[in-house]
């Protein structure tokens, strides 16, 4: 692997299992400082001896138990990364939970809204503590963990799917609120992930997450899901200066030929595709239901 991100930093959330950690060995192998986060320490403390065997010599990977959900934490990861790294050049927002399983009525409320305040407070404020320095230097990344909730119906999951619909708007707003500063904006959809989310869903059994649902799970748990190096070799490729421009897009890391992307960036920077949008009658034949 080329050393893509050398010379950067990155903020890498949720960061010591699955996923976010498969992020984290692509980004060290490419060449990246990096400051990982999660809430679990003991996890953390796992994950960083992992990745220094990865590391070459004055390479530097750091670590610190932060609640993205909490301001003051965010703010301390934040301060404490530019300080140790000297700089911050991408935010990786993975952290995130699926929250409560069962029907609305029933579902604990405090815990469905713990889901929103990590799945969607977490990831906002993490924007807001980097943008700051990110505009100052005219250059940064944010690349956003989406999931299926943000393009599909997700009952007996509404947390999850709320948040997730909800944060990739977030970072599509984000992406034209920062447009022309050098700071590109977009989200992932990583694909079927068998992580400890999905031992989640099994976990709860039928009876809370759907026949249907729990039945499908079943048979990613036993067919494999999506590798998760897919996902991170996406997260790599918009962390690096190959994706410049890019930006205010929810990208499948399965489905879309997104290596090829650069080579379209005129017609991706002036077209709604790969966008969340409302699907009117006339764009799917149907010529009763619009003007």
């Amino acid at each position: 692997m080329g050393k893509l991100l050398s010379g950067k930093a990155a903020i890498i959330t949720g960061a010591n299992q699955g996923l976010g950690l498969e992020i984290a060995k692509t980004y060290v192998l490419a060449g990246a400082d990096v400051m990982l986060c999660a809430r679990n320490a003991a996890m953390l403390e796992q994950a960083l001896a992992d990745l220094l065997k990865l590391a070459e010599p004055g390479q530097k990977i750091l670590i610190k138990a932060c609640d993205v959900s909490n301001n003051a934490d965010v703010e301390a990861l934040v301060s404490e990364t530019i300080e140790k790294l000297s700089r911050c050049h991408i935010l990786v927002n993975n952290a995130g939970i699926y929250g409560p399983k069962g029907e609305i009525e029933n579902v604990d409320w405090t815990e469905w809204v713990k889901a929103i305040e990590i799945n969607v407070f977490g990831s906002i404020l993490m924007c807001r503590a980097v943008l700051p320095s990110f505009k100052a230097q005219g250059y940064g990344k944010v690349i956003q963990l989406s999931g299926g909730g943000a393009t599909n119906p997700m009952p007996r999951m509404t947390a999850y799917a709320v948040s997730k619909a909800a944060i990739v708007r977030f970072a599509e707003s984000l992406a034209e609120e920062v447009r022309g500063t050098g700071i590109d904006v977009n989200a992932i959809a990583p694909g079927a992930l068998n992580t400890r989310m999905l031992d989640e869903v099994l976990e709860a059994g039928p009876e809370k997450v759907g026949k249907v649902f729990y039945e499908r799970s079943l048979k990613q748990k036993e067919s494999g899901g999506t590798a998760l190096e897919r996902g991170a070799a996406l997260a790599l490729f918009l962390a690096s200066p190959a994706s410049d421009g890019i930006t205010a897009k929810l990208i499948s890391a399965v489905w879309d030929n997104w290596e090829q992307w650069p080579e379209y960036l005129d017609k991706l920077s002036t077209s709604d595709v790969y966008t969340l949008r409302r699907i009117a009658g006339r764009d799917r034949g149907c010529d009763w239901g619009d003007k």
